[in-house]
């Protein structure tokens, strides 16, 4: 983000985990499929991978061990970037807000 000139705003979820709402937000927006890092060493820990989990269950694991969600995170008005992909942080990044009517 620094090497492109983008303001941010830093969120180190271990310090300052997110609330309830705010990771039912991201759900909502791109879903645990994609906000769980099922590689992690956290996951693998917890045996989760071995466990037929709900979406709920699921969701209550991330709330709480919010290591496990795959990072960065990126929030830009309604839209949100999970993971580091060059070609999609590019993009993402070059986004241009839409022109007011």
């Amino acid at each position: 983000m620094d090497e492109h000139d983008v303001e941010y705003e830093f969120i180190d979820v271990k310090k300052d985990p997110l609330t309830r709402d705010e990771l039912k937000e991201l759900e909502f927006k791109v879903g645990l499929d994609v906000l769980v890092n099922k590689r992690g060493r956290k996951w693998r820990d917890l045996g989760l991978a071995d466990k037929d989990l709900s979406e709920e269950e699921l969701f209550e694991q991330l709330l709480e061990h919010q290591v496990m969600i795959k990072r960065p995170v990126l929030m830009k008005d309604e839209s949100v970037l999970v993971g580091y992909d060059e070609e999609s942080f590019e993009a993402f990044i070059a986004e241009e807000e839409p022109e007011e009517k």
